[in-house]
C-alpha cells in the first residue's frame, strides 16, 4: 500500500451524527491533543484548529477541564497542558504502573548496553504513545518524549506494530494515519515515510536508516500480549555512525531478546 496513493482516499469524512455523545467525543479528542504535547502546550487557536472546532466551543470545554483539574493553563504564556487529574486517574491502573517501573529498569540497561536511546511505544488505537525514553545519547532530530502521541506510520515502532495487523485493520490504520499526516504536514513527508515502510517490510521488522530524519537511525520490534496481539513496540535509536546497516542482525537479535523479557513482564501484570 503506497502512502501517496492512500492519500487520495484519506480525505476528511463527515463525522457521524451521534446525538448525546458528541460533546463527550469532542472533549476526549481535546484531551488527547493536550496530552500529546505535555511540555510545549497549546494555544487556544491551535487547539481549535487541530480539533476542527470553533474557538468558542473549545474555550468553553477548556474552562470546564481546567476547573476539574484535567487541564491547566500555564501562567506565563497561557498555553494549555495536561493537569494533575490526568495523572491521578492513571493511578487507578496499578498493574500498568508496575509494568512501567519494571520496563524502565529493563530499558535503562538495554540503552546502556547498546549506547543509544531506547523507547517503549504503546499502541493507542491508530497512534503510538511514548511510554518510556531512556539513554543519554544526544539526538537533535529526536523530538519524542514520554507522553508524545503520533500516528504509527511516523516511527519505526509504529511500523513494527502495523506489520503484525491483519490486512484490513492495517489498511484502516494507514488511511487514518495518512489523513493525520496530511492535516499536520501536508504531503511533503509521505515519500520518506513510504521509504521507511518499504525498508521495514523488506526486513520484516521496523528499520529506519535515516529515512525520515537524516542521520537518525531507528529499529524496532513489537511486544505481544498473551493472545499474540502487539500492544507496544521496543525501539533503539542512534546515529548513522553508531548503527550502520551492517549491524542490523546484531540489533535485531538484541531487540528480540529484550522484547521477550518485556512481553513476559507484561504477561505478569495482565497487560
Amino acid at each position: 500500500m503506497d502512502l501517496e496513493h492512500l492519500a487520495l482516499e484519506a480525505l476528511p469524512q463527515a463525522a457521524p451524527d451521534r446525538t448525546g455523545t458528541q460533546s463527550l467525543s469532542r472533549s476526549i479528542k481535546l484531551m488527547r491533543a493536550i496530552a500529546a504535547r505535555p511540555d510545549f502546550g497549546w494555544r487556544l487557536s491551535d487547539l481549535a484548529a487541530v480539533c476542527k472546532q470553533d474557538k468558542g466551543t473549545v474555550h468553553r470545554m477548556l474552562a470546564c477541564l481546567v476547573e476539574e483539574r484535567m487541564v491547566i493553563q500555564r501562567a506565563h504564556d497561557r498555553r494549555y497542558l495536561p493537569g494533575p487529574l490526568m495523572y491521578e486517574l492513571g493511578l487507578a491502573l496499578p498493574a500498568k504502573v508496575q509494568f512501567q517501573r519494571q520496563a524502565e529498569t529493563i530499558l535503562e540497561a538495554f540503552a546502556r548496553r547498546l549506547g543509544g536511546v531506547a523507547l517503549l511505544m504503546m499502541r493507542s488505537g491508530n497512534e503510538y504513545v511514548c511510554s518510556i525514553r531512556v539513554g543519554s545519547l544526544p539526538l537533535a532530530g529526536l523530538l519524542v518524549r514520554p507522553g508524545t502521541r503520533r500516528p504509527m506510520i511516523t516511527s519505526a515502532g509504529g511500523v513494527a506494530i502495523i506489520q503484525t495487523l491483519p490486512a484490513d485493520e492495517a489498511r484502516q490504520v494507514l488511511l487514518n494515519n495518512v489523513a493525520q499526516e496530511i492535516a499536520s504536514h501536508g504531503t511533503t513527508r509521505l515519500h520518506a515515510l513510504q521509504k521507511m515502510r518499504e525498508r521495514s517490510d523488506h526486513h520484516g521488522w521496523g528499520v529506519n536508516l535515516g529515512d525520515v530524519v537524516p542521520g537518525v537511525h531507528a529499529f524496532s520490534v513489537p511486544l505481544r500480549d498473551a493472545t499474540g496481539n502487539a500492544f507496544a513496540a521496543l525501539c533503539i535509536m542512534g546515529t548513522a555512525e553508531l548503527y550502520g546497516e551492517e549491524r542490523l542482525p546484531e540489533l535485531h537479535d538484541a531487540l528480540l531478546e529484550v522484547a521477550a523479557v518485556l512481553s513476559a513482564e507484561a504477561d505478569k501484570f495482565s497487560m
